[in-house]
């Protein structure tokens, strides 16, 4: 199962860009999704998740007030709204699903399925 992840772009400092993040649909058992992002060199880091029931939210400091998760129950489908982006946002962003009992929503080894990445550059 993989997930799909789009809508990344080029965007200068300042704008906005709005990824999803497709599930192959309602038989998809889903307990939380999140995004994670890695930057070139660098490790791959948290950057937001939703707990599936009861929609609650957590965010890295990094982009807290910035980015929005935000989820579509029917198509199980979950977004990043990404406002006021920095150049230190340039990633490859991937989303991920948790399909059982989660231990830590932050950790990527939480995560059971993964999109392909969608890359995003931020320009200064």
């Amino acid at each position: 199962v993989q997930l799909q992840a789009s809508g990344g772009g080029l965007v200068q400092a300042g704008g906005s860009l709005r990824l999803s993040c497709a599930t192959p649909g309602r038989a998809f058992s889903v307990n939380a999704m999140g995004w994670f992002r890695q930057a070139p060199g660098k490790a791959r880091e948290f950057v937001a998740a939703m707990k599936w029931i009861g929609g609650h939210t957590y965010y890295a400091d990094s982009v807290k007030g910035r980015f929005t998760i935000s989820r579509d129950n029917a198509k199980i489908t979950v977004y990043l709204q990404m406002d006021n982006l920095k150049p230190e946002d340039t990633a490859v962003y991937y989303c991920a699903s948790s399909n059982g009992a989660i231990t830590s929503i932050r950790l990527s080894r939480s995560y059971s399925y993964w999109g392909q990445g969608t890359l995003v550059t931020v320009s200064s």
